[in-house]
């Protein structure tokens, strides 16, 4: 891995998320929101894409709106990214639960990674990695999906005796989980790779657990990036997180995929 990856994927996160604020405050109040999501998706995937051919020429790209760059060989380095995470929050009125996701894989684990936050001005990334705050006392707060939580986090929750917040992009969820504002984020909906690559990457940094819901490793940059179901959490919670998600109804069988 070249020393500066780190720090190329926060800046290109950076700047996608500059551009995407510039975006909405210019034109917010002219057009409506899918329109306003489907023209911040397409600049940030542009000003990535041209960022990364000219930074690292030789390295693949998979993008949540297509491939890019040399052709993809298993293991080898390729960029994954999402450039607007979270686009039905982008294009409402002052949501701040979006991200842009910049991350690098090589042999099948992410390498750099950096999460833009861009409405609250930050930018979490392996080169500096965040510390995670002290466990906050009361009972245990689990990031779910505000539009589509998984139907056995209820029992989950139950057998923890935890609470659900409700959220909008997955990589403002684990990123909760990274700055302790909730303790974990279990997801089985259904997800792609650029959907969780970055924000795995810097959990991890941060010495978070992350696994799939039956406990097996997140592998990124498979022939096939769809990667249903994956857990983050406070390392603390592991053990009785994924005993509860085995236990509950509704679990997703073992390493489905």
């Amino acid at each position: 891995m070249k020393a500066d990856d780190h720090e190329l994927a926060a800046r290109l996160a950076d700047e996608a998320g500059r551009c995407l604020l510039e975006l909405r405050a210019r034109h917010r109040s002219e057009v409506d929101g899918k329109v306003l999501g489907d023209e911040g998706d397409a600049a940030a995937h542009e000003l990535l894409l041209a960022a990364l051919a000219e930074q690292r020429p030789q390295d693949a790209v998979l993008s949540e709106h297509g491939t890019a760059g040399p052709e993809r060989s298993g293991g080898g380095r390729v960029w994954i990214v999402d450039p607007l995470d979270g686009t039905r929050e982008f294009s409402a009125p002052d949501r701040p639960d979006w991200a842009v996701h910049v991350a690098l894989a090589a042999e099948h684990q992410v390498r750099a990674a950096a999460v833009a936050l861009p409405a609250a001005g930050l930018v979490l990334g392996t080169g500096s990695p965040p510390r995670v705050p002290a466990a906050h006392g009361g009972p245990p707060r689990i990031a779910v999906s505000r539009s589509r939580p998984p139907e056995f986090v209820a029992a989950v929750a139950a057998a923890l005796g935890a609470e659900t917040v409700p959220m909008g992009s997955a990589g403002a969820k684990i990123s909760a989980v990274v700055r302790g504002e909730v303790d974990a984020y279990l997801h089985a909906g259904g997800q792609y790779e650029w959907d969780s690559a970055a924000p795995i990457g810097v959990a991890r940094a941060a010495g978070l657990h992350t696994s799939r819901l039956d406990g097996s490793p997140l592998v990124y940059d498979r022939p096939d990036p769809w990667l249903p179901d994956l857990l983050v959490c406070r390392p603390e919670l592991a053990e009785p997180l994924l005993a509860a998600v085995a236990a509950a109804p509704g679990t997703p069988p073992e390493g489905s995929s």
